[in-house]
């Protein structure tokens, strides 16, 4: 089970966001490397970027800081990002710079040709980032409510080869109120694509439940308010996850 923390990028700087709101941000550190080197020392062994401005502005915005973590943590690290990713040229920039993986977002919604095209190009790169409210998907950093169904598109996305799915509950991100277990389940069973569940983590039990159901295509979980308020200890979690996964 990978925990997988999340920097947030806002004008270079780590912050997180109250429900995606850019105007309620909580600036953690001036020093994205540091931070990620931070966590990683702790044991992560993969870490997960968000670039906000990118998000919203459609193109890449926090270059300088990715390529600082990127350099900071080496090629041993796989390092994802996602935020403003709407053509093949930034995929193929972002790759050569050292990134492990993409996150397509908004756009695979919105254009999935072009998803198709970078699952194309870029094969083994590719994530698909699904945020949802009570099983639809909603886009445009949570603005917009789509009519489609969290199940139907992972199966489209799958068919087209992306590498997983990262599954937001976006009534829960940074609210610590715990992980949609049963949500991420119902969908980590409908595809055979690993998901990586988002939004809620709060504490140890929900670790727990989420090791439970690794078997079901559960992969990690991406990290956020809580390894930054103090909720969750993260080196404490991982090594819950790592313990609680080899004895299956």
């Amino acid at each position: 089970m990978l925990l997988i923390p999340a920097i947030d990028l806002k004008d270079g700087q780590c912050v997180r966001l109250k429900q995606g709101d850019m105007d309620q941000s909580t600036v953690f550190s001036e020093n994205p490397a540091a931070m990620a080197r931070q966590w990683v020392d702790k044991g992560a062994r993969r870490v997960h970027l968000v670039d906000l401005n990118g998000a919203f502005a459609g193109k890449p915005k926090n270059e300088a800081a990715i390529k600082a973590i990127l350099k900071e943590l080496g090629p041993d690290i796989d390092v994802q990002l996602g935020g403003g990713i709407r053509d093949l040229d930034t995929i193929e920039r972002y790759l050569d710079i050292g990134l492990r993986y993409v996150i397509i977002g908004t756009a695979a919604v919105k254009n999935p040709g072009f998803l198709q095209d970078a699952c194309s190009a870029f094969g083994g790169h590719i994530i698909v980032g699904l945020d949802a409210k009570d099983g639809k998907v909603a886009t445009d950093g949570w603005s917009k409510l789509t009519g489609h169904e969290v199940v139907d598109l992972a199966r489209k996305y799958e068919d087209y080869g992306v590498e997983s799915i990262i599954y937001t509950d976006i009534g829960r991100d940074g609210m610590l109120s715990g992980i949609n277990i049963d949500a991420t389940v119902a969908l980590s069973q409908s595809i055979s694509i690993p998901v990586i569940a988002s939004g809620g983590l709060s504490n140890l039990d929900d670790i727990r439940n989420l090791c439970a159901v690794e078997e079901d295509g559960v992969e990690g979980v991406i990290c956020g308010r809580s390894i930054y308020s103090g909720d969750l200890d993260f080196e404490e979690a991982q090594a819950l996850a790592d313990e609680l996964t080899s004895q299956e």
